[in-house]
């Protein structure tokens, strides 16, 4: 054997440095693992507490809501910084940065600590939030965290560990480590470098097996064998393709436009004078949604689907949209939260709508086409969005359906919407931080 490889196999099997670099990745998949089925688990009770104060009076809302959103935001402001929102642009803006301080005011222990806590409070008081995106920021944090503690000092070697946690905090999430993988190539890097390749398996691959370990093989909204026959039934998956597109990339603009400041009514210079107040009204509107809703808009959507799935239950005529005006509430208080599983239970709000007036389709067939449709319109990625929905629902059958709506669906949304929802966000992130490090010039300087 020449030498070069003989020493090229001895540094890989027998370097300190690699083998602690290895030892940290597993170390913190592990971490990140149980630290998203802890929060799952807090999420369930956070919505039993939600459902219980329901069955109480369904007009709790109109005085716990606002109290709620409004301490949410003041403790965030306060102690929390930088924990806002989804958590999906903060990861993907600090993969952008030089500067280790500037990546630590969006990825660090404390901001990992309150976005679960502040997310699980948000949906104890009924925001239409969801866990997913905040365990993506909240995996980047931990390893992040653990690769300063091991004083990992190589630019790409941080970068690949940040990008494995938040991968890993996907498949932890949704118990779909195929879709954590496809989600960090396709969303949080745009590109896959093979350098990374190999922290980003590793870390979706342990992080899986402690969620596997722990909750089981499960899929998130349960077994569906739901078919699409080849004939004109497959004008569903034109109808849920152009029309989740086009929700979708409404919804974008809406999202990113009050990430920006922009609201109706010239709201925006009120939020910023008067955040917690703001947040107290924007309670106020999703009480109100949810009395429209008959209690439906509240928490993650997670139940709502499952039945609409399982033909259990029937949701409202109007609960697609009151849904994605919930969420979009939600966002623009100012809160932690994510976009996830709330957008993919607006999609089967409107694959509920499209089965109503296609009754030739399978429904259970059609829910699933809505959610894929509408959630591929609101994060244009089209891979990641059919990938989540096969492994949630358990079924392969409409892999080929699946496919051509989630395309179909982000091509429209582009239309609408040419920058990506999450892109878009982190380069607020990344602004906000420039400005933040940019001296200000004293007059006559």
């Amino acid at each position: 054997m020449p030498k070069p490889a003989l020493k090229r196999i001895r540094h890989h099997w027998f370097s300190p440095q690699l083998w602690l670099r290895r030892l940290v990745l597993w170390g913190g998949a592990v971490c990140v693992g149980g630290i998203a089925v802890l929060f799952a688990m807090g999420a369930e009770y956070a919505n039993g507490y939600l459902h219980s104060m329901l069955a109480y009076s369904r007009y709790m809302p109109l005085v716990v809501t606002p109290a709620g959103l409004a301490l949410a935001v003041y403790v965030t402001r306060r102690a929390f910084p930088g924990s806002e929102g989804s958590g999906i642009p903060q990861v993907i803006a600090a993969l952008q940065l030089q500067d280790e301080k500037l990546r630590g005011a969006l990825l660090s222990l404390k901001i990992a600590m309150g976005k679960i806590v502040i997310t699980l409070f948000g949906l104890v008081v009924g925001a239409a939030i969801g866990r997913e995106g905040p365990t993506v920021q909240i995996g980047a944090s931990v390893m992040h965290a653990i690769g300063k503690l091991a004083r990992v000092s190589r630019l790409e070697a941080q970068k690949a560990l940040i990008l494995g946690g938040g991968a890993a905090g996907v498949a932890a999430a949704f118990n779909a480590p195929l879709a954590g993988i496809v989600f960090a190539i396709e969303e949080m890097s745009r590109s896959f470098e093979e350098r990374t390749s190999g922290t980003i398996l590793t870390a979706v691959i342990i992080a899986g097996i402690t969620s596997l370990a722990v909750m089981g093989d499960y899929p998130y909204f349960g077994h569906t064998s739901a078919v699409l026959p080849l004939d004109a039934a497959w004008i569903a998956v034109f109808v849920c393709g152009a029309g989740g597109g086009l929700a979708g990339g409404i919804f974008s603009r809406m999202i990113i436009a009050s990430g920006r400041g922009i609201l109706p009514w010239n709201l925006g210079p009120f939020r910023r004078s008067r955040p917690v107040l703001f947040a107290a009204g924007c309670g106020i509107v999703l009480a109100l949604l949810g009395l429209l809703s008959e209690s439906t808009t509240y928490g993650t959507g997670y139940h709502e689907v499952r039945q609409a799935l399982e033909g259990a239950a029937e949701l409202p005529l109007l609960y697609g949209v009151l849904k994605l005006i919930a969420i979009w509430v939600s966002y623009a208080s100012g809160i932690p939260g994510g976009l996830f599983s709330p957008s993919l239970a607006v999609g089967a709000g409107f694959g509920v709508n499209i089965s109503e007036i296609m009754p030739y389709a399978p429904a259970g067939a059609v829910i699933l086409l809505g959610m894929v449709g509408y959630f591929a319109g609101v994060v244009q990625a089209p891979i990641t969005a059919f990938v989540i929905v096969i492994e949630m629902t358990d079924n392969h059958e409409l892999a080929l359906p699946l496919m051509a709506t989630a395309l179909l669906a982000a091509a429209t949304s582009r239309l609408i919407c040419p920058s990506p929802i999450y892109k878009a966000l982190s380069e607020g992130f990344l602004a906000q931080l420039k400005a933040r490090e940019t001296p200000v010039k004293k007059p006559g300087s």
